[in-house]
């Protein structure tokens, strides 16, 4: 999968399945199972490390994930996403980060944004480096919406349509619509010739994007924007728990087990 061929997926009117990937065995297992897209995401931070929010997570931190699931992928377009502020203080630092990421196994990369990024994100595709935008709820922003707030309610429909707009612009491949109502990402995925991927944005987008975590019961609760499909975490604590008996009991290792 590529970059094209994710863009051109909109005109042959074919959904596009998108996953995160924080390590090399999620990766090889999302790869297997066919999705088109996998995102190494930031929220790598809340998900995997007990942050927070995604606001600590670092260059060094996300360079590390990408390689590990780069690892596990052979099929599936890898997306980076680059953290706070690695891309907001400078042109210069944003590309050499961005070119980090791709030395070290992405395919493209992610930022938060709309009109403030374009230009970064058509500096980045001038120099070859494919982008996917992100707007509505942007988590980097999460002080300044006061929390994870749907956004793009009222007449702010016209701000986020208008991002997104930029990001096409700007020749981004895709763009993320995160946590806006229905009947504006369905209006903007009708004006955007570049796919829409949905998360909390209702079933009118190009594709969707989910938390790979919340999929498999291993977040520990179930967001209204995501479905779990299977309760993962209670598998898990039931077969540790089988383990640790058959340990106490001396059930286990047995001679089965040895060399």
């Amino acid at each position: 999968m590529t970059a094209p061929k994710i863009a051109n997926k909109k005109r042959l009117n074919e959904k596009i399945v998108c996953i995160t990937a924080y390590d090399c065995p999620m990766g090889r297992i999302a790869d297997a199972a066919g999705v088109d897209l996998i995102l190494v995401g930031d929220s790598v931070g809340n998900v995997v490390l007990g942050y927070e929010n995604t606001l600590p997570v670092t260059m060094e931190e996300m360079l590390h994930h990408t390689r590990a699931v780069r690892r596990g992928v052979k099929n599936a377009l890898l997306v980076a996403d680059m953290p706070f502020m690695s891309y907001q203080a400078s042109e210069d630092e944003a590309i050499r980060n961005a070119g980090l990421f791709i030395k070290a196994g992405a395919e493209a990369v992610k930022v938060e944004g709309g009109i403030s990024v374009a230009p970064l994100i058509k500096r980045l595709t001038d120099i070859g480096i494919p982008v996917m935008g992100h707007v509505g709820m942007t988590p980097q922003s999460i002080n300044k919406f006061g929390g994870y707030r749907v956004q793009g309610r009222g007449t702010q429909s016209d701000i986020i349509a208008a991002d997104a707009k930029a990001v096409q612009e700007a020749r981004a491949f895709c763009v993320v619509l995160e946590l806006i109502p229905a009947v504006v990402s369905e209006r903007i995925t009708r004006e955007l010739k570049i796919p829409t991927i949905g998360i909390g944005a209702g079933p009118d987008c190009d594709g969707e994007i989910q938390v790979i975590n919340d999929l498999l019961g291993l977040s520990g609760e179930t967001l209204k924007h995501t479905k779990c499909y299977v309760d993962a975490g209670d598998l898990f604590a039931k077969a540790l728990e089988t383990y640790s008996r058959e340990v106490r009991e001396r059930q286990f290792p047995t001679e089965e087990n040895t060399f």
